[in-house]
């Protein structure tokens, strides 16, 4: 994955160093291995290594060997760790937000952020994203998608909207115009473990 400037934070350094402190620093009482906080941002090794090593150098980011693994996490001592975390949560902190709110919910099979979040985490100008647009794709239930929207818009201090679809209208050849162009737009995936830009 190349390293981009990210147009959501302009002065963080780029778009997967914004990932990695929105699951460092918004769950700062966790520890990481270099492999799982790949797997959770979609970024390489290579570019997950080199990012922790330069936040490591910079004291934002603790770490650890234990056995073969690195482990990292918060530095919560960093004089400016509050506001950090607070820019950051507001900036990167939707993805593990509502990754983690819709994760028990039946029913979903994917679940993607579009529109201009997911515009703005994909590198395109604009102005700062004033709420958060989620589509769901499978069977979840309306009331717990609606719950779910409401525990991250209070979390994130944001507006978060949820649409439902289902997996037919989601796969269709020719899908509906609001579908297709969320399909042409960059989205950036919550649950399936992939982003697209």
């Amino acid at each position: 994955m190349k390293t981009l400037p990210s147009a959501l934070t302009p002065f963080v350094r780029s778009d997967v160093s914004g990932a990695l402190l929105a699951e460092t620093l918004g769950r700062a009482d966790e520890e990481f291995s270099l492999a799982e906080l790949g797997r959770l941002t979609g970024a390489g090794a290579g570019v997950v290594h080199k990012e922790v090593g330069r936040l490591v150098d910079a004291g934002v980011l603790r770490d650890r060997t234990v056995g073969r693994n690195r482990m990292v996490r918060a530095n919560t001592e960093h004089p400016l760790f509050a506001l950090m975390e607070e820019i950051i949560a507001a900036t990167y902190g939707p993805v593990p937000v509502l990754r983690e709110v819709l994760a028990d919910i039946d029913g979903i099979d994917d679940a993607y952020i579009y529109g201009s979040w997911a515009a703005r985490r994909s590198g395109e100008a604009g102005e700062f994203p004033h709420d958060i647009d989620v589509l769901v794709v499978g069977t979840a239930s309306r009331r717990g998608l609606s719950d779910a929207a409401k525990a991250a818009s209070e979390s994130l201090g944001v507006e978060v909207n949820v649409a439902r679809v289902s997996r037919e209208e989601w796969d269709a050849d020719d899908p509906a115009p609001f579908l297709a162009t969320v399909k042409d737009r960059p989205m950036v995936a919550l649950l399936n473990g992939t982003a697209d830009a």
